[in-house]
């Protein structure tokens, strides 16, 4: 006997239809870019009207909107799963370079330029604030007693981006480090800045990395 949550044929047909016009628009977003993300553009690639597509999205803001959070949920989840076998700060780093890498579209659409006109709704910043979590979790295993700095102290008044997790502002500022550079370096190599440099994109990460972490080599 199925479930009583299984979905009827008519839910079945809106999933797939749905999945097919966010298959379309990442394909912009790679082509052109996310600012001309075009729900009538979609339309005409699947040979339907305009109107048609408004049935599964409302407009263009609740289409990125989808794949914003569709983003974000897959980097949460691989970084929730790292950090639940016990990864330290490093390994972290590594899940969200290898996420990174698979889809550098993806990652330009949640960490590259905002999109003109769009903001994203509370429901995205929570989701965000599960990956800040987890790295902070990590840097207090890592580092339970950091050095106080000048800018520690400012985010001890200042940490609304950290959620409500409880990280004392030494750690704030260590995490806050780590994920600035490690983002800085990233979106220079996804975006090119580093073809004919003549070094390994790859070997400076973990030169990074190790000097956030402490550690030399």
């Amino acid at each position: 006997m199925a479930g009583s949550d299984a979905k009827t044929p008519r839910e079945r047909y809106r999933a797939q239809v749905r999945a097919e016009i966010k298959q379309h628009a990442w394909e912009q977003i790679a082509t052109a870019g996310t600012s001309a993300l075009s729900l009538n553009a979609i339309a005409k690639r699947m040979g339907v009207s305009g109107p048609a597509l408004y049935r599964y999205f409302a407009g263009r803001d609740e289409l990125i909107t989808e794949l914003v959070r569709d983003a974000y949920r897959s980097l949460a989840d691989a970084v929730h799963a790292a950090a639940v076998t016990g990864a330290d700060p490093a390994g972290l780093a590594h899940v969200l370079r290898d996420w990174a890498l698979a889809d550098p579209h993806r990652y330009f659409l949640v960490y590259g330029t905002p999109v003109p006109g769009y903001h994203a709704p509370d429901e995205i910043t929570r989701i965000s604030q599960e990956i800040m979590a987890d790295l902070l979790t990590a840097w207090t295993a890592f580092e339970p007693d950091p050095p106080a700095s000048p800018f520690a102290a400012h985010l001890a008044d200042h940490r609304d981006w950290a959620g409500d997790h409880p990280a004392p502002p030494g750690t704030l500022r260590r995490a806050l480090a780590f994920w600035t550079r490690l983002h800085g370096v990233l979106s220079l190599e996804l975006a090119g800045h580093f073809t004919g440099m003549g070094f390994d994109p790859a070997r400076l990460f973990r030169a990074e990395l190790d000097d956030l972490v402490g550690r030399t080599g």
